[in-house]
């Protein structure tokens, strides 16, 4: 049985802008707490805030320190300025025996409204994904994600790679889920290697394009996750993502740079 996603971000308000949290064991990564999760609740954290307006349209996470599991923490958020269109905040997490922050957020939430529009990215082509077997990453938080991939990504001429996936709890797509999601792909190093190395995340952005009627519509459905490399050099790696629904809709778009050993 898996935990609801609910209760793995659960945040509790101490305060104006301040929670109470606690580093969830089952969404641990290789090297503390998976990237994902931590975006995620940087992100929780604004919206839940009763003086944010509009959805999540941009957020860019900087992971400074390891965030042990099962560590009690702090979270703050607090908005920096805006307009009636937009405005942008911060959030930071601090495990309760720092003074310093262990990961900051910038978010910027924006009040959408019909517009013109158009995508210039097509999805690439893709099997049914329960004509796929179910794979979990590896760590305790790859058993929250079911993930149907059609090759496996190591050893290739390429660092692209495509997979379904959802979260295996129910939780119905959102933007907070977008954000989780948005780390759960093979690091880029290892498309080209032959097997398991060390990586980890220093930077994560994602942006928001899909509205949160849109998002809702998809339920708790497989949406589409497409990576490539851009980069890799003096143990730097950086790598793109692209979010689709089944429909071909880009959801989301999500970019990082990686140190890798």
């Amino acid at each position: 049985m898996i935990a609801s996603l609910e209760d793995a971000l659960a945040l509790y308000a101490t305060g104006e802008g301040s929670y109470r949290a606690y580093a969830d064991p089952d969404n641990e990564a290789g090297t503390g707490m998976f990237g994902g999760w931590t975006a995620a609740l940087l992100l929780k954290s604004v919206l839940c805030d009763p003086r944010a307006e509009g959805e999540a349209a941009a957020l860019n996470v900087n992971y400074i320190r390891r965030i042990p599991p099962k560590s009690e923490l702090t979270v703050t958020c607090a908005q920096l300025g805006g307009s009636q269109s937009v405005s942008t905040w911060r959030a930071e997490i601090f495990v309760e025996s720092r003074e310093a922050p262990s990961a900051t957020a910038n978010i910027v939430l924006a009040n959408k409204r019909d517009s013109d529009s158009f995508t210039e990215r097509k999805p690439p082509e893709a099997p049914d994904p329960h004509s796929l077997p179910m794979i979990h990453p590896p760590a305790s938080f790859g058993q929250r994600v079911d993930m149907r991939a059609w090759r496996i990504p190591f050893g290739q001429e390429n660092s692209h790679s495509a997979h379904w996936i959802r979260e295996r709890s129910g939780h119905p797509i959102d933007h907070v889920l977008l954000a989780y999601l948005a780390d759960a792909y093979p690091p880029r190093i290892l498309t080209r290697s032959p097997g398991m190395r060390p990586s980890s995340t220093l930077t994560l952005s994602a942006y928001f394009y899909a509205s949160a009627d849109e998002l809702a519509a998809i339920g708790d459905d497989f949406i589409l996750s497409e990576a490539v490399g851009t980069r890799a050099a003096a143990s730097i790696i950086g790598s793109q993502l692209n979010m689709w629904n089944r429909s071909g809709a880009l959801l989301a778009t999500s970019e990082q740079l990686c140190w890798f050993k």
